[in-house]
């Protein structure tokens, strides 16, 4: 009989145990965080020609335009930059704000030619700031290296206490007249920056607090980001070829990686 009761009072106390743990409702942490999005924009909502503004964005432009036209690929439509001489066009993005201040970036590109002439000439694709600092985070862009005989694609900076400085490789040729699908991450974690072609991590080109192309007693350091400009600037005056035409499409921001790349 004392078995028995033993045996009863034991099954009752795991009997009790399972109901309790049946009623805890599951934690925040079993299911992840959706992703938010934060602008999207593949341009099949506006009208054909010049374009000045868009949903969630607006634009700047110096000796450049924007204009809407029916997509190379045969779907849908595309934004075609176009500038003369050392100018620029960019679609940009305000008041672009992310948790923790860090957030994806993915878009589809094609550049017709970048520069031979002047030498080191530079040029930038996005670029990422803050009004809390001057400094001015390029996670797309790329410099002629006469050295080299070619652009190569690179993470730059400038108006920060790491100077002015594109960091391209060799590893990561700019090939013109073809159509890539681009991506960039921010995480504010370590300052680092990190560049993806196709879907693959150009690991060569990730940039950080520590490791990063300018004064090396100096940290790189994000700002506060609140702003993100797509497009293309030459900053040298004098380029050869004397213009630059670039498609974009597919432009999606988001707090984690949006895909679509393959890889």
């Amino acid at each position: 009989m004392t078995n028995l009761r033993k045996t009863i009072a034991a099954l009752s106390a795991v009997a009790a145990a399972t109901a309790t743990m049946l009623a805890i409702p599951p934690t925040a942490s079993a299911t992840p965080a959706p992703y938010k999005t934060l602008a999207q924009e593949n341009f099949n909502h506006l009208p054909l020609g010049p374009v000045t503004a868009g949903r969630g964005w607006t634009t700047d432009t110096s000796d450049g335009t924007l204009t809407v036209a029916p997509s190379s690929t045969g779907k849908g439509r595309e934004l075609r930059i176009h500038t003369e001489g050392n100018g620029r066009a960019f679609v940009v993005f305000p008041n672009l704000s992310a948790p923790g201040n860090s957030y994806w970036a993915r878009l589809r590109l094609r550049v017709d030619a970048f520069p031979t002439a002047p030498d080191w000439a530079h040029w930038t694709i996005a670029e990422a700031s803050g009004s809390d600092s001057p400094a001015l985070v390029r996670p797309l862009g790329g410099q002629y290296a006469p050295t080299d005989k070619g652009n190569f694609w690179g993470v730059g900076h400038d108006l920060g206490p790491t100077g002015d400085w594109t960091s391209w490789k060799t590893s990561a040729p700019a090939v013109a007249d073809k159509w890539q699908c681009v991506e960039f991450h921010l995480d504010a974690t370590d300052n680092r920056v990190t560049v993806y072609f196709d879907g693959v991590e150009q690991s060569d080109l990730t940039v950080s607090t520590k490791n990063h192309g300018g004064a090396q007693d100096s940290d790189f350091v994000f700002p506060t980001f609140d702003k993100l400009k797509l497009g293309w600037q030459l900053y040298q005056g004098d380029p050869s070829p004397s213009s630059y035409d670039v498609r974009m499409d597919d432009i999606a921001l988001s707090t984690g990686r949006v895909g679509g790349c393959g890889g």
